[in-house]
């Protein structure tokens, strides 16, 4: 008898052993991102102390506070839920320096060819309010995917650049980066001199 109980218990344990290594029809997904909500698009207006002005998204942060070895127009707009910062720096213009900072601006945007897979240029201006610029739109996996540079070209020079407090992933950062892109479109649009 106990020989009849050992078959039937080996018998279901060789038909559970057999049923279990089919193959599983519940393998795992592959890596993917979360959705993002945005905002519905809502701009402030800045008019501190500084001789400009622009339009800013109310979803962020405007730091306008001096620090140390920081010139006084000198400021940072910060994404916090995107952990995004775009440094703003504001420079007086005399009779020679407009070319030398062209020049350290084109420099500083042309350091991200070597991680770009494309870099598009757009020139901007407003001749009735004597603004001018250009901006310098990066594709890839780049420290910065935006960088832009306003002037008057006899007396003012702003540089703005976006930066992600995270690792280069242009896969994941894309759609908070084209997000924050058109922010940044609508403060070149509004900049104005004063």
């Amino acid at each position: 008898m106990n020989k009849m109980k050992l078959r039937i218990s080996t018998s279901i344990g060789l038909i559970f052993i057999l049923i279990s290594c089919q193959e599983d029809v519940n393998s795992p997904k592959p890596l993917g991102y979360f959705r993002i909500e945005f905002p519905e698009k809502e701009y402030q207006h800045y008019e501190g102390n500084c001789p400009f002005e622009f339009s800013y998204p109310v979803q962020s942060i405007l730091d306008t506070q001096k620090r140390e070895n920081r010139e006084p127009c000198w400021m940072n707009l910060h994404y916090p839920q995107y952990a995004a910062t775009i440094h703003l720096t504001y420079n007086q213009l005399n009779d020679t320096n407009l070319a030398t900072y062209l020049e350290d601006s084109r420099k500083l945007a042309m350091k991200h060819t070597v991680r770009a897979d494309n870099i598009e240029e757009r020139v901007f201006e407003n001749p009735e309010e004597h603004v001018y610029g250009i901006a310098y739109d990066f594709e890839g996996n780049t420290a910065s995917n935006f960088q832009f540079i306003i002037t008057d070209s006899t007396r003012h020079f702003m540089r703005g650049s976006m930066y992600f407090n995270l690792p280069p992933n242009s896969d994941s950062l894309l759609p908070i980066a084209s997000f924050i892109k058109k922010d940044l479109i609508v403060l070149m649009e509004s900049f104005r001199w004063r």
